[in-house]
C-alpha cells in the first residue's frame, strides 16, 4: 500500500473510530438512564418512556420486538385515533399499547375521562374502559426490532461489556498497525529521496571510461612509456 492511498484510509479509519466512540458513549449514558430499576409510570427521560412490543395486537403498525417511545400525556392531550400505552389493571404490572377508538369525557358524571381502545390487528374492541389515571401517554415513534437488543443488554449485559472491550482492543491494534506501516513507508521514501539527491556515486562511475575498466595503474604507465619510446616510422624514413 503506497503512501498516497494509505493516508485517506487512515483518515477514514480515525473518523469511524471517533464516531463509534461518541455513539457508544451516548448509548451508555442513555442506557444507564433508561435501564433504571425504578418501574414507576412517571419515570421518564425528557418526558419519554420506552417499551418493547411483546404481542402482535398492533401489527402491522408495530411488530413484536419493536421498541416504542411513549410521551407522557394528560387526558386533554389524548384524542381519538392516538395510540396510547396504559396499565389495563391496577393489580397488574403489565402494559398494553392500543389505539383509542372513543374518548368519553366526564364518564357517568364523575368528571373522569375514559378511553375505549382496540388493537389494530384485533377484530373486536377491548372489553374494558381505560380511565385517565391508568394512561401513561401517547406513542410518538418506534425503532424496529430494537426491543430485542435492549432485552439482550438487560439480561446479558456481561456479553455486551466483553464485546465493547474487544472492539476497543481491535481499534487500538488497527491504529498501531496502520501507524507502523506509515513509518515503514516514510523510511523507504526517505532512502529513495536520499539516493536521488546524492549523485556522487553516479558521477564517479561515469568518469571511468569503458576501455580503462580492469586496467591497473602500472599497466597504464607501461603502455604510456612504450608509446613514448617507439620511434615513428615516418621519422626514420626521413633523409
Amino acid at each position: 500500500m503506497n503512501e498516497q492511498s494509505k493516508k485517506p484510509a487512515v483518515a477514514i479509519f480515525e473518523v469511524v473510530q471517533k464516531i463509534f466512540i461518541y455513539l457508544l458513549s451516548i448509548a451508555v449514558i442513555v442506557a444507564a438512564i433508561l435501564f433504571a430499576t425504578d418501574k414507576s409510570p412517571q419515570k421518564s427521560f425528557f418526558g419519554f418512556r420506552y417499551y418493547t412490543v411483546l404481542t402482535p395486537s398492533m401489527s402491522p403498525t408495530y411488530e413484536v420486538g419493536d421498541m416504542i417511545f411513549v410521551k407522557l400525556a394528560n387526558a386533554d392531550q389524548i384524542h381519538e385515533g392516538d395510540v396510547i400505552t396504559f396499565n389495563p389493571s391496577e393489580d397488574s404490572e403489565a402494559y398494553l399499547t392500543h389505539r383509542v377508538v372513543e374518548k368519553i369525557e366526564d364518564y357517568e358524571q364523575t368528571g373522569v375521562t375514559c378511553y375505549r381502545t382496540k388493537g389494530d390487528a384485533n377484530d373486536a374492541e377491548d372489553s374494558f374502559l381505560i380511565d385517565q389515571a391508568r394512561v401513561i401517554g401517547t406513542v410518538q415513534f418506534a425503532v424496529p426490532k430494537m426491543g430485542y437488543v435492549v432485552r439482550f443488554v438487560q439480561l446479558r449485559w456481561y456479553f455486551v461489556l466483553a464485546l465493547v472491550i474487544l472492539l476497543f482492543v481491535f481499534f487500538r491494534l488497527m491504529r498501531i498497525y496502520l501507524g507502523a506501516e506509515d513509518e515503514d513507508d516514510s523510511e523507504d521514501e526517505a532512502d529513495t529521496i536520499g539516493a536521488a539527491n546524492d549523485p556522487k556515486g553516479s558521477l564517479e562511475a561515469a568518469a571511468v571510461p569503458e576501455e580503462d575498466v580492469g586496467v591497473s595503474e602500472e599497466d597504464r604507465a607501461q603502455t604510456s612509456a612504450a608509446t613514448e619510446d617507439t620511434p615513428s616510422e615516418t621519422g626514420n624514413d626521413k633523409t
